[in-house]
């Protein structure tokens, strides 16, 4: 079992989510991120006043699978990212999971995870 942890473009994700469901992975969890890579801050000027703005917005996307699903995740993900060919598309982390358990049912290991 492992927990795939996605750091990409907002834009990208609803590719990213169609992607995922071609390949039969159902089960992901989306929140929103900051964060900065090499990307030079922007300068922003909101009501006259000017503002750097190191931080931008990201998608985190935290997908836990069994081992045989881990490739078709990436591949999803790297699918779309890889498009556009540009620096800053994001990064993928890939960490083991020493236990599941399905609250619900008790279910525990590849059976929890679905």
């Amino acid at each position: 079992m492992k927990l795939i942890i996605a750091i990409v473009q907002p834009e990208e994700l609803p590719e990213i989510k169609e992607e995922l469901l071609k390949r039969k992975i159902y089960k992901f969890t989306v929140s929103n991120a900051l964060g900065q890579g090499k990307e030079i801050p922007i300068q922003e000027v909101y009501r006259g006043i000017s503002h750097e703005i190191t931080l931008l917005k990201k998608v985190r996307l935290e997908i836990a699978v069994n081992n045989d699903y881990v490739d078709a995740a990436v591949e999803a993900i790297c699918k779309v990212a890889n498009k556009y060919q540009d620096k800053g598309r994001g990064k993928i982390f890939i960490l083991p999971i020493e236990e599941c358990i399905r609250i619900r049912t008790n279910e525990k290991g590849k059976k929890a995870i679905g």
